[in-house]
């Protein structure tokens, strides 16, 4: 079974070591068929004084956020309409395409297409699915949808999957499926 060794210079949390050790363990699963408890992650520590790369000492890197969390945390914000709080969580250039092809640039475009749409919506999360392809996280969030349609009749149940890229801890990209367009027809 694989052995995978990881160097780590000394500091890093524990939290931090065990996302690590989840991510290369997937990482030799993917490429590799072996089971994820065959799968062997070593990660000795050693002194940062004791490393140096071109004859001067280095630091250790600082750990990322984790994706999920800063997904699930923009969400909340968002259902909670701090549109301060959510704006401060997005990248200059950010982008946002919803059902319909509806591509948007501000959160404030987002608030006025939803307004003819229903009252109000909330996320049930069923889970986050998180990968790194180079400099770029990618976090994807699928659950279901409930809240109340115009005229004030309750919905629930509706599938979504969210589809959203980080860069320096910062929103690029997001993309939204969901069933709601069906769920509104069968209500009609």
């Amino acid at each position: 079974m694989p052995v995978v060794t990881i160097h780590l210079m000394t500091g890093y949390d524990a939290a931090t070591r065990r996302r690590i050790g989840t991510a290369l363990t997937n990482a030799v699963a993917g490429v590799i068929d072996a089971p994820p408890e065959g799968i062997t992650v070593m990660m000795p520590e050693m002194d940062p004084a004791s490393y140096m790369r071109g004859g001067a000492p280095r630091q250790p890197g600082a750990p990322r956020p984790d994706p999920a969390e800063l997904v699930r945390r923009f969400l909340e914000t968002m259902e909670a309409r701090d549109l301060d709080a959510a704006r401060a969580m997005l990248a200059p250039g950010f982008t946002m395409t919803f059902p319909g092809a509806q591509r948007m640039t501000t959160l404030e475009e987002l608030v006025a297409w939803s307004k003819p749409r229903y009252r109000f919506v909330r996320k049930t999360y069923e889970r986050f699915d998180s990968l790194q392809d180079g400099q770029t996280a990618i976090c994807y969030c699928f659950g279901t949808l409930s809240g109340e349609w115009l005229d004030g009749t309750p919905f629930d149940g509706i599938r979504f999957i969210d589809r959203f890229e980080i860069e320096g801890g910062r929103f690029t990209r997001q993309d939204v499926w969901n069933d709601m367009a069906e769920a509104k027809a069968r209500s009609a």
